[in-house]
């Protein structure tokens, strides 16, 4: 059984736990405290408001110590706030979260809350099948360095990369009933990070 947390300060937490509970051998975790992180084999950190998810981890006094699990292996994936919190630099603002993706972010990049869309894209990486891709407020990729991997663009805009043990996308997998994106992060980052 692969123990797959989900940081559960704020944002779209039960959707990612309903996402996980449909896999098999894998059992969700709220993350919250430091004693949460020793148990699992990987991290979602999910869409929310990034300034108030990155406070909450200073404010639950856990960030340094998930840094260190990031820097030492476990496998970690950001969606949309998530992503912001991983990136190493953020567009027009000089105040990082985690900062341990080599990308440089933009926040709000379409805009408002009217602006949010879904989209159906294939992403040959994940899926030959197309996957529903919900973007609410979302940021994307402006820049990367020569070991973060492109996985998916819209409009020429990164919405998806990797980079070692880490996965980030712009969009929502977790608002939708599709499973492609959270099996895509078990099979490529969490079972191959246990063996």
């Amino acid at each position: 059984m692969l123990n797959v947390g989900v940081l559960d300060l704020q944002g779209s937490v039960k959707e990612h736990l309903n996402s996980l509970s449909k896999i098999k051998n894998v059992e969700a975790i709220k993350v919250k405290y430091k004693d949460d992180l020793e148990s699992i084999n990987g991290l979602i950190i999910p869409g929310g408001e990034s300034t108030t998810m990155g406070k909450l981890l200073d404010d639950f006094n856990i960030k340094s110590l998930l840094k260190e699990r990031i820097a030492n292996g476990l496998p970690v994936w950001g969606t949309c706030a998530g992503m912001i919190l991983l990136a190493k630099n953020i567009h027009n603002q000089e105040d990082t979260h985690l900062a341990t993706m080599d990308i440089t972010v933009k926040r709000n990049a379409y805009g408002r809350q009217i602006n949010s869309f879904m989209t159906y894209e294939l992403i040959p990486e994940i899926s030959n099948k197309k996957i529903p891709l919900v973007f609410i407020r979302a940021p994307y990729i402006l820049e990367t360095s020569s070991t973060v991997e492109i996985i998916a663009t819209i409009n020429n805009n990164i919405v998806a990369a990797k980079q070692n043990n880490m996965f980030v996308t712009s969009f929502h997998p977790e608002l939708t009933d599709d499973i492609q994106v959270h099996q895509y992060f078990i099979e490529t980052f969490v079972k191959t990070a246990v063996c």
